[in-house]
């Protein structure tokens, strides 16, 4: 009798990496749930379906011949087609880096130049100033002094509750939990911490700093942008105005009084000192224009 070993039958081999989305729709959920801001994910999430109805085929079979089609094709300025460029590139490299698409078709795409337009949107001292006074309303004054003393955005601002605010030594300081989903402290002032505190008065941690007068639950988006749109008309000031233009302002007018440029940056939140730099270009404090005499 053969004593001779039997061999075990060996683990089936897989025929390579398992598949990370099952069709288009799933990849672009993926994809869409990389970032922390609901405003990112709705504005790419649009781009993507727009381009998807647009070309009506499956990414697999998008062609850069496609792409340029597309793009030369979108209505309006240089920097919606910039945008479009922008949102393709970064879904077409998450398929190719997810092995969803064995070539990224997007690398190529160039976006074309956009003019820079920052310097039409920043208010001068008198101008916002002139904002807050006219203010009746104490809940919106606060607002939109946070909005400019603090520098916050938009989205930033209509989440806080009481236990994001703290005082420090003669003012306060508050807690910012904003885009890419990074925390950051930004001190206030005396003058923006007193307004704050008199607008909290004795609510409670959980409470909203700034209250919807319909239900008392915090204010969206929505009506923070309504408020500065009513104190823009208000000082005479252009329609155009928003809730963004006042944190230009804050940058614009901290380096104008010699803030460095890394602590504006830490104040804001941008992810690169270049992003803050871009003000001193916007504004800048003298040019050799001045030395000619004409």
């Amino acid at each position: 009798m053969s004593t001779a070993l039997v061999p075990r039958p060996s683990a089936p081999v897989a025929d390579g990496p398992t598949p990370q989305a099952d069709s288009d729709a799933h990849l672009i959920r993926l994809w869409l749930a990389r970032s922390a801001s609901p405003n990112t994910r709705r504005t790419y999430a649009r781009q993507a379906a727009r381009f998807r109805a647009q070309v009506g085929k499956p990414l697999g079979s998008v062609r850069v011949g496609d792409l340029q089609d597309y793009l030369a094709g979108l209505p309006g300025s240089s920097a919606t087609v910039a945008l479009a460029a922008s949102v393709l590139k970064s879904l077409l490299t998450f398929a190719h880096e997810l092995g969803y698409l064995p070539f990224n078709v997007g690398a190529v795409l160039k976006a074309p130049p956009v003019k820079t337009t920052l310097a039409e949107r920043i208010l001068d001292e008198a101008a916002v100033h002139r904002m807050l006074a006219l203010e009746p309303a104490p809940r919106n004054r606060a607002l939109l002094t946070l909005l400019y003393g603090g520098g916050l955005r938009i989205s930033e601002i209509a989440g806080l509750r009481g236990r994001d605010l703290a005082p420090r030594d003669e003012a306060g300081q508050v807690t910012v939990y904003g885009k890419g989903g990074k925390t950051r402290v930004v001190l206030l002032s005396t003058g923006t911490w007193r307004l704050l505190a008199d607008l909290r008065g004795a609510a409670g941690p959980d409470d909203p700093v700034f209250r919807s007068r319909k239900g008392g639950g915090p204010l969206d988006a929505s009506a923070v942008h309504r408020v500065v749109k009513a104190a823009a008309v208000r000082a005479g000031l252009s329609a155009e105005v928003s809730a963004h233009w006042l944190r230009h302002a804050h940058a614009s007018h901290a380096l104008d009084r010699g803030a460095p440029v890394h602590l504006v940056q830490a104040t804001l939140g941008h992810a690169s000192v270049a992003t803050t730099g871009r003000y001193l270009h916007a504004r800048p404090s003298d040019s050799s224009a001045r030395y000619l005499s004409v």
